[in-house]
């Protein structure tokens, strides 16, 4: 008995030691060189340290090897971003990659240590999961993440593959198959149903799509443990069908408080079902015991929070709603963490008083014009993460408030609040804009003291296009002062603003579009001239940044900014001849204003990133092979057009996402404008109705819109033109 016994220890630390050794040679951070710059990969040489610290990298080279030494993944991948990006300039992003392959190896003769002060670094909002996310395949995620890991992140929103918890769920209750996938909605929409916004709008889904995004959810899972990247997954806050106790007998004297709609009149918001109601454990349990089913038992944090953006709430017993979802979500995950939205009034005061502070987390979202985190005293004691929004619905434009995000988060680290500022992170509704705002924000996690904002530019230009450049500099240091600036009104308070300023070519046509989306701005609180200047500047750089990707991409996003500018000019313009109601000036201005659509489309249609087809494809590439594929194809469309839903002609919801791309200018854009136009001319005003109708029916057809594209000589044509 004691040899086997001594047998047994044996194999058990051969399996430790095994397993360690696994975690200290960093494998999965180097099978992101692999994929990303292979031309590095036999010089990489990967070690552990141990530190004080929490996370720390330490880089040297002799310009034949390259030392990383890391206290965790996380540190690891981080340590081979900041090597890319200060010695090799090179750099990953959502628009656009410089990769290639380096001469000549940089030497680091003195080792540099640098560690995070922070434990955390967040990213993702609910929206990045469906206005970037929704169509994405395995092998998006895989970039996706290898950007996150490279960039240090190390604390992720991951509530993909919530559906099959939920019809899992729901078919455990009692329900039909047809009754179940009722309540979830379509794979553009999934953001709002796990909000408590919505429920069913762009559904049905097949059970092949929904076993489809859980097969592709834990491959994301288990690399996301690799790298050391916690993911977030969606807990159960009290979420159910609003018809819960109707469709289920069991359950038909259970309470449920009805939440009303949300957006005005537009959807049926799911119910909440009273979690001090000796029903909410049980139904609770099931949900968690289907979530563990599918994506394991070492989930560590959780996500969703009842009452959000309203909801009704009156006569409820916040404290004890709070209390008792945290106490059924530790009873099914000891120790696990509830993070919650730091926005508008959320969470409450209430709220916060029924939870265990220690397993807490804020999200403070809307850092850019808010300071929650100071005006409610460090959440009364709970733990952030200072982030903040930027984009809304993954509209383009030039935005970011750079100085004013370097501000925020040292004042809040030097606060009486400090203790609780637990990191720093991104959040955006959508990615695929201003990477300059995301890399700045996960750069500060690791650095103890504020860097000057002209000083970081001028590295972040080296890498994000390859090589110095004085003009390319000397340009983003006007863009700091424009589009990238921190304005402050008259009272010295920063200057309120939801996201970029909107285009005028992707309004829905009236006599006075203001905004373009209900929630919007079209205000320009910069210097439109000096901007143009700053462009005109950066195009100087054309000839050393022919070949760069990253280069032409960020030209063609100054170039279509410029070009929105002017887009405003023209339309004060066309509106002045309608209202003269002269039908010969309409004529002329509406020319004028329609080629200027098509220019920008022609412009836009020769960068993927911009292209309508691009998001179309990676619909078509997710539907392929499954009943879904014209539903899901739907599904993309409406999100950036009407929105929803598709029977209400006065939705709010309408263009909030817009995009300014290739292909959705030249023809739903385009032929709202045109028809505007031709029926001024007839001395008529299209009714908003009508232009609702042609949003639905374009978003039902089977188009791909296939780029395009023109050659160098028209594109160089159309650069000089806009810059006029």
């Amino acid at each position: 008995m004691k040899i086997y016994k001594t047998k047994l220890l044996l194999v058990f630390l051969l399996l430790i030691s095994t397993s360690i050794l696994k975690a200290q040679d960093f494998s999965s951070v180097k099978s992101i060189a692999e994929r990303r710059v292979p031309w590095l990969v036999k010089s990489l040489r990967f070690s552990k340290i141990v530190a004080s610290e929490k996370d720390v990298f330490e880089l040297s080279s002799d310009g034949k090897e390259v030392f990383i030494g890391a206290t965790n993944a996380s540190a690891a991948a981080q340590g081979l971003g900041w090597y890319l990006k200060y010695y090799c300039n090179r750099s990953l992003s959502h628009m656009g990659s410089n990769l290639s392959v380096v001469s000549k190896l940089p030497i680091i003769k003195d080792k540099v240590r640098i560690s995070s002060p922070y434990q955390y670094r967040y990213a993702l909002n609910y929206c990045t999961i469906n206005y970037s996310f929704s169509f994405y395949t395995w092998e998006d995620w895989e970039k996706e993440l290898d950007w996150m890991a490279l960039s240090g992140v190390n604390i992720m929103l991951a509530p993909m593959g919530t559906e099959l918890v939920w019809y899992n769920t729901l078919i455990k209750l009692g329900y039909s198959d047809k009754d179940a996938k009722s309540f979830i909605p379509g794979p553009a929409f999934t953001a709002w149903w796990l909000m408590g916004n919505l429920e069913g709008w762009g559904g049905p889904n097949s059970l092949q799509l929904m076993q489809l995004q859980a097969n592709i959810q834990k491959k994301l899972l288990s690399r996301m443990k690799e790298l050391q990247i916690e993911p977030v997954l969606q807990g159960f806050y009290g979420m159910v069908p609003h018809d819960l106790n109707k469709k289920v007998n069991a359950l038909k004297d259970v309470e449920i408080i009805d939440q009303g709609k949300w957006v005005f009149t537009e959807f049926t918001r799911p119910a909440i079902l009273a979690p001090t109601n000796d029903k909410f454990n049980t139904v609770a349990d099931i949900y968690y015991s289907e979530l563990k089913k599918l994506y394991g038992t070492d989930i560590k944090f959780f996500g969703g929070e009842p009452f959000h953006e309203g909801g009704k709430k009156s006569g409820v017993d916040i404290t004890a709603v709070a209390k008792n979802v945290q106490d059924v979500m530790q009873k099914n995950f000891p120790n696990s963490t509830w993070v919650l939205q730091g926005w508008q009034n959320n969470p409450a005061d209430a709220l916060l008083a029924g939870l265990k502070k220690e397993n807490t987390l804020i999200i403070e979202l809307f850092g850019e014009n808010t300071a929650n985190w100071e005006q409610r005293k460090g959440y009364g004691g709970t733990n952030f993460i200072w982030s903040n929004v930027s984009n809304f619905g993954e509209k383009n434009g030039l935005y970011g408030r750079l100085q004013r995000f370097l501000d925020e988060v040292y004042k809040a680290k030097h606060s009486p609040y400090g203790n609780y500022l637990k990191g720093v992170g991104i959040i955006p509704e959508g990615l695929n804009n201003n990477p300059v705002a995301y890399d700045l924000m996960l750069d500060i996690a690791w650095r103890n003291d504020k860097p000057s904002l002209e000083k970081w530019i001028v590295d972040y230009t080296t890498y994000r296009y390859g090589s110095y450049n004085q003009d390319v500099v000397d340009a983003w240091k006007i863009f700091i002062k424009t589009v990238y600036s921190s304005p402050i009104d008259q009272k010295g308070k920063i200057l309120y603003q939801e996201g970029p300023s909107e285009s005028i070519y992707c309004a829905r046509p009236s006599l006075k579009v203001n905004p373009v989306s209900s929630w919007g701005t079209r205000k320009r609180n910069y210097d439109i001239k000096l901007f143009k200047q700053a462009v005109a500047l950066f195009t100087k750089a054309d000839k050393q940044f022919k070949n760069s990707e990253t280069y032409r991409t960020d030209k063609t996003d100054f170039l279509r900014q410029v070009m929105a500018d002017k887009g405003d000019v023209a339309y004060d313009e066309l509106v002045k001849a309608i209202q003269t109601k002269d039908k010969m000036l309409i004529k002329e201005k509406g020319s004028r204003f329609l080629t200027m659509i098509l220019q920008q489309d022609s412009l836009l249609n020769n960068n993927h990133y911009f292209s309508l087809n691009r998001w179309l494809n990676q619909a078509t590439a997710l539907g392929k092979g499954l009943p879904d594929a014209k539903n899901i194809l739907y599904n993309a469309k409406a999100q950036i057009t009407f929105w929803g839903p598709d029977n209400n002609p006065k939705t709010t919801l309408r263009d909030y996402a817009h995009k300014e791309w290739g292909g959705l200018l030249s023809s739903l854009y385009y032929n709202r404008w045109k028809l505007f136009i031709d029926d001024a001319i007839n001395d008529k005003i299209t009714s908003a109705s009508t232009f609702y109708d042609m949003e639905v029916e374009w978003s039902r057809e089977s188009n791909l819109y296939p780029p395009k594209k023109i050659t160098e000589s028209k594109l160089l044509s159309i650069q000089k033109k806009i810059l006029e």
